[in-house]
């Protein structure tokens, strides 16, 4: 095997595999380094999104949300069920096999592309070369004319709240556990504290999330993360804001959270622990100075618009640079990076990534926010419509949540959507293709949306832009 290549990807997560996947399509010898050992001891391909992150945690949100259905919402329908149980270790089973079956299916791909799978951690050194260390201890160097750096992410752990084998997880752990534990405290209202704290809670758990920020869910809408957290509280889901955690014990009885709230020093005993307060760039280790690829203070290595460092032929994607750490942005970056080397002039437009939370109802959003527009001075106008005047969501039990739009006042171009209700998910790529194609509200809400269907509360959330929502009460906002 010779050890020169016109691309070698560092990391086989969702930007790198993607990355390379891209580069041997379009002619070019390609490898690509990942280090990643598998629950069954076995190298694996796809990172923390397919091994321990996206994909994992929606099988379980999916089996959590079939089980609750089940046990407390079916009677209205004339079903009823006695003998209802869960066994956690079947549904983690079921998980693994999904997980092993998609890194299995990246594996397949790379042979099918000819790309060449070095097992190990990679290190950049100077010129374009990278440093290989095999799980044999072995160490190999190959050179490239291109370099792809797609190192992913890891969990930021509380100097006060170490990992503590079942007890005290990050969303790693969270996805392992054999029983459902009684008493879950979770540090972190983010997307991962969320999905986790919402698995747990519909098996069973009483679930306290402690949150330091006064507001919930910041980086969303406001409307969207008002209606969020009513339904979230409705649920059980006890969610403590404005809340620092100041000292975590260990007893024999559980864990007790020490935290400050506006009412001044409060408690919390729990017999495990989620800690999700976000994600840092995995770059220790992996760049060496000499490479001439400079980090900035938090570790992200520092590109360009095209996602290029200051070293010719050496870039960077996904979560180790700056941006949103989303795994399908990660994915786009690949592409684009593979495509430039190749010579093409790809873009993405940032503006229209689509963000998504997995609760039960589900958050998405996607462009810009009515508090973003109102700090930048942009004049627009809103439209919005609830799921509870929709005859799909009606019949699907889901009728709780909205979506809303923002459209530029002058142009009446699309500059936001937000959803909080089901499927939103899916919903929210007919907002991304909107932002994408430049569309405006008229536009789609002259489109035909088929009935019934939850796509057509998007079409009246466009036509009351203008006030004229057909199902709903208008009432215009500028």
């Amino acid at each position: 095997m010779s050890n020169q290549y016109d691309v070698i990807v560092i990391g086989g997560g969702p930007g790198g595999y993607v990355a390379a996947i891209r580069c041997a399509q379009l002619g070019l010898k390609t490898a690509c380094v990942e280090q990643w050992i598998n629950k069954q001891q076995k190298p694996a391909l796809g990172g923390t999104c397919l091994n321990v992150g996206c994909i994992p945690s929606k099988a379980l949100l999916e089996s959590s949300e079939r089980y609750e259905e089940i046990a407390h919402h079916n009677a209205d329908h004339g079903i009823s069920v006695t003998g209802l149980g869960i066994d956690v270790p079947t549904m983690i089973a079921r998980k693994d096999k999904i997980v092993s079956q998609l890194t299995g299916g990246i594996a397949q791909l790379f042979q099918a592309n000819g790309i060449t799978w070095l097992q190990g951690h990679g290190k950049l050194l100077a010129n374009k070369q990278v440093e290989v260390k095999g799980h044999d201890g072995a160490v190999n160097t190959y050179a490239a004319n291109n370099v792809i750096i797609a190192t992913g992410s890891v969990p930021i752990e509380l100097p006060i709240a170490r990992w503590l084998d079942t007890r005290i997880v990050d969303s790693t752990g969270a996805l392992d556990w054999e029983s459902t534990p009684k008493r879950l405290g979770v540090i972190g209202a983010g997307v991962i504290g969320l999905e986790m704290g919402s698995v747990w809670r519909r098996l069973g758990s009483e679930v306290v999330v402690i949150e330091a920020m006064p507001e919930f869910l910041a980086a969303a809408d406001r409307d969207i993360a008002k209606a969020a957290q009513t339904q979230f509280k409705k649920q059980g889901l006890d969610i403590r804001l404005n809340s620092k955690v100041s000292k975590v014990d260990v007893t024999d009885a559980g864990i007790v959270v020490t935290y400050q709230d506006a009412e001044g020093e409060k408690t919390l005993e729990v017999d495990n622990l989620i800690v999700a307060v976000g994600r840092k760039a995995n770059t220790a280790g992996a760049i060496d100075p000499a490479s001439g690829v400079q980090v900035d203070e938090r570790g992200r290595v520092v590109v360009d618009g095209h996602c290029a460092t200051a070293v010719a032929g050496i870039y960077a994607i996904g979560d180790c640079v700056q941006g949103p750490m989303l795994a399908h942005k990660a994915s786009e970056e690949g592409v684009a990076v593979a495509e430039r080397i190749a010579g093409q002039k790809p873009h993405i437009n940032y503006d229209a990534i689509p963000w998504v939370i997995y609760t039960h109802p589900e958050i998405a959003w996607v462009g810009k926010t009515e508090q973003e527009l109102k700090a930048a001075g942009v004049a627009y106008n809103v439209g919005t419509f609830s799921f509870a005047a929709n005859g799909r969501a009606k019949a699907m039990d889901q009728d709780n949540g909205l979506i809303k739009v923002v459209a530029d006042a002058k142009t009446d171009r699309i500059l936001g959507v937000h959803i909080v209700g089901p499927m939103a998910s899916e919903l929210i790529a007919q907002g991304a293709i909107a932002i994408e194609t430049e569309s405006t509200s008229e536009d789609l809400a002259r489109m035909t949306f088929a009935h019934p269907s939850l796509s057509e509360s998007m079409h009246e959330a466009m036509l009351a832009v203008d006030g004229r929502a057909l199902h709903a009460i208008n009432r215009k906002r500028k």
